[in-house]
């Protein structure tokens, strides 16, 4: 059994300049723990893989393709490999998610 705790978690340097956290990596899955602080955003970007993001706290924003849409705790959201996407805090409070990638 591997049990790893986020706030003992690495941070992992990332392009979006937002808090970010490594917890899992395999040949099969990647996992990152985000926090975006109101105003924060990631930058729009495509991924070679599938990708899941998991809504642990607050509200934001998702943008995949043309579609956007606000989401909250406990959503799940399926982005497509190859498509842009990106999402965004535009509340007043903290939105942390998980980033789930899915290798082939």
């Amino acid at each position: 059994m591997k049990i790893i705790e986020l706030s003992k978690a690495p941070e992992k340097e990332n392009t979006h300049n937002v808090i970010a956290k490594g917890l899992y990596d395999s040949e099969q899955t990647h996992v990152v723990h985000f926090e975006l602080k109101p105003g924060e955003a990631l930058k729009l970007h495509k991924t070679p893989m599938n990708v899941l993001f998991y809504v642990l706290e607050g509200e934001g924003i998702v943008v995949i393709g043309d579609e956007e849409e606000s989401v909250s705790k406990d959503m799940l959201i399926e982005s497509p490999k190859g498509i842009p996407h990106l999402l965004r805090n535009e509340s007043d409070s903290l939105f942390k998610f998980l980033v789930v990638k899915l290798k082939e």
